[in-house]
């Protein structure tokens, strides 16, 4: 049953790290080929730990049958891995997305084949980690907004929940009974919310 939600899923706050005193660009940012799995937030670099098997696994469903729809009709792009998108400049913050569409209309806008992402994507889906707080998942659901993102999926593997983000003022929860649709984004794409989740 789809549902308005008022969403709490446990999530762990954004620390830039201290050692980073001098703000860095999105371009510097990139050359980091050592730091592991982090985001640039205002020019700081804010470290996170390895993704946890659930995490992988949600993301790699969401991945394959994102990507075959998509291929299936020629509509676009798809990105996975934590692929970076530019979302403020100066100072830069570069977010990274677990899943990613990509229509050909925005992909024909893209300026530049090296580096982050520069053009907003239509859709992006976030997989939450246990240790995720929910204001956190927040300021970066803003921050996809604020460019142009259309769609974003928020993913929660512990509760095998699915919550559809139109707007911070527009989310619905979906359940494993539920079936998750593209709508206006991806239309015709069509999965139950329970395949999402399978091992």
């Amino acid at each position: 049953m789809e549902t308005t939600a008022t969403i709490a899923p446990p999530l762990a706050e954004e620390q830039p790290s201290l050692a980073d005193e001098r703000l860095i660009t999105g371009k510097e940012f990139a050359m980091m080929a050592d730091l592991g799995r982090a985001e640039l937030i205002e020019g700081r670099i804010v470290k996170m730990p390895p993704p946890q098997d659930l995490h992988g696994n949600c993301e790699s469903n969401f991945h394959l049958l994102i990507a075959a729809f998509v291929k299936e009709n020629q509509l676009g792009k798809v990105r996975v891995g934590e692929s970076g998108v530019y979302v403020r400049r100066n100072p830069d913050t570069v977010r990274g997305m677990d899943v990613a569409f990509i229509s050909n209309e925005r992909w024909a806008q893209r300026k530049s084949t090296e580096g982050y992402l520069e053009i907003a994507p239509d859709l992006v889906v976030e997989v939450l980690s246990p240790d995720d707080r929910w204001g956190s998942v927040t300021r970066k659901l803003q921050d996809y907004f604020s460019i142009g993102v259309r769609l974003v999926w928020v993913a929660d593997p512990q509760t095998r929940k699915v919550y559809v983000c139109q707007s911070l003022n527009d989310i619905h929860e979906l359940a494993e009974a539920d079936t998750l649709t593209g709508g206006e984004v991806l239309p015709g794409f069509s999965v139950p919310v329970a395949s999402l989740f399978e091992e």
